[in-house]
């Protein structure tokens, strides 16, 4: 997996103002965790950093950030973006180690048109993301997985998705990735015939029954 360079400036001012500075400057806010030492406050450059994040990598881009001659590894995490225009509001980088194992979300991307879906049935996606467990720099960009030869009836599971070596799946092997199923009906069957006083029809040759005694003299 590709990694990025990040250069970090540190920041002692805190709160709305200084981080409505920062960001009219072409800078995001941040805070870098992890591995035990402590919270760093830092501002990083917006334009690259959104570009990183928009990479075929995205959030699991290795960054190294640059912090007062300091190297550090890390992951972008917790990526705040305005409600409407989406820039990038604030960022946690946490700490990683090349050599440590980590949890990461890797998007399931789907190759080519399914023969089910050619033939009017519905492909239904019930996980978008596989959580993994990996060295950093093996975690996959995504997993990709061709549907063309499924038909309706067929059903993706956990377990048909290809995994590199060196990672692994954290979810349940059978659980349902996607499934494509038969068209839902858009029109209801009219039966016909005479209704009974019940709403009832009568069977073909049965004879109605007699009117009610009740009430006669």
């Amino acid at each position: 997996m590709p990694d990025a360079i990040l250069i970090a400036q540190s920041r002692t001012e805190t709160g709305d103002g200084p981080a409505k500075r920062l960001r009219a400057g072409g800078r995001v806010p941040a805070v870098v965790y992890g591995l035990g030492a402590g919270t760093v406050s830092v501002s990083v450059p917006a334009r690259e950093l959104d570009h990183i994040l928009h990479s075929a990598s995205g959030s699991n881009t290795l960054i190294t950030l640059k912090v007062e001659k300091s190297d550090q590894l890390t992951l972008a995490r917790q990526v705040h973006r305005h409600p409407v225009r989406g820039t990038l509001m604030h960022v946690d980088f946490i700490r990683v180690r090349a050599d440590q194992k980590i949890e990461a979300e890797v998007s399931i991307q789907f190759i080519g048109e399914s023969e089910g879906a050619r033939n009017g049935g519905l492909f239904e996606q019930s996980l978008f993301s596989l959580t993994v467990e990996a060295l950093p720099g093996d975690i996959p960009n995504a997993f990709e997985h061709d549907v063309s030869a499924l038909v309706i009836g067929d059903s993706i599971h956990v377990r048909d998705i290809a995994v590199p070596a060196g990672v692994v799946v954290l979810q349940e092997d059978d659980a349902v990735v996607a499934h494509i199923s038969q068209p839902r009906a858009v029109e209801e069957e009219v039966v016909e015939g005479v209704e009974g006083e019940e709403g009832e029809v009568p069977a073909e040759g049965a004879e109605a029954a007699p009117p009610s005694e009740e009430g006669q003299e």
